[in-house]
């Protein structure tokens, strides 16, 4: 199988994996299984972000949330340990979930093993390939979920979030970031943020 097959092949098992989510979200009139719609939106964002990624990176975007649903964070302690602990579980699920799909599909082992690796965050602010996952999930964040996130918290808590994310993303992101179509508030919220 040619490898823009293989990866076509990735995609379509990922999106299906993922549309067995009960969550689901509208988008200019349309219903999605949330992930899928996460799916999409982390490839849109990184073929906008790095067009020329390689083919290990565009795997890992279209997967950086299979299944996600399958292990609630209610399932954990509701404070920062808890947090981290479920953000590790899923890191650790989402490895082995992509890999036992690209494994059936026939990907060597060098991408399945690379796809870990940015899955797992590794190397975050060294690995350039890392580095970029990265952005392009601050990225997605700030597009679709910053608005509706900032409706349902305290300002205080809002900034805090803005800035932790800054402080992940490259010169590069950051760049792509302040181009976005922002809100007003939402603007006026960023700008205090990061004066902060």
């Amino acid at each position: 199988m040619p490898d823009s097959q293989k990866l076509e092949k990735a995609f379509q098992l990922f999106d299906e994996a993922n549309s067995k989510d009960p969550n689901t979200e509208v988008f200019k009139g349309k219903s999605y299984p949330k992930e899928v719609l996460y799916g999409l939106r982390m490839t849109e964002t990184l073929n906008s972000f790095m067009p020329n990624a390689s083919e290990a990176l565009r795997l890992t975007a279209r997967c950086q949330h299979i299944c996600r649903w399958e292990i609630p964070r209610d399932r954990y302690e509701m404070n920062r340990a808890g947090y981290l602990k479920w953000r590790q579980e899923l890191k650790k699920f989402h490895a082995e979930k992509a890999s036992e799909i690209l494994k059936t599909i026939g990907y060597e082992t060098q991408i399945i093993e690379q796809v870990v690796f940015l899955l797992m965050k590794k190397q975050l602010k060294k690995s350039e390939e890392t580095q970029t996952l990265e952005d392009v999930i601050c990225l997605v964040f700030l597009k679709y979920y910053f608005e509706p996130f900032a409706e349902k918290h305290d300002e205080g808590k809002i900034i805090a979030i803005l800035q932790k994310t800054w402080r992940k993303m490259s010169e590069k992101g950051h760049g792509a970031a302040l181009k976005l179509p922002f809100s007003e508030k939402s603007q006026a919220l960023i700008k205090k943020a990061l004066e902060g």
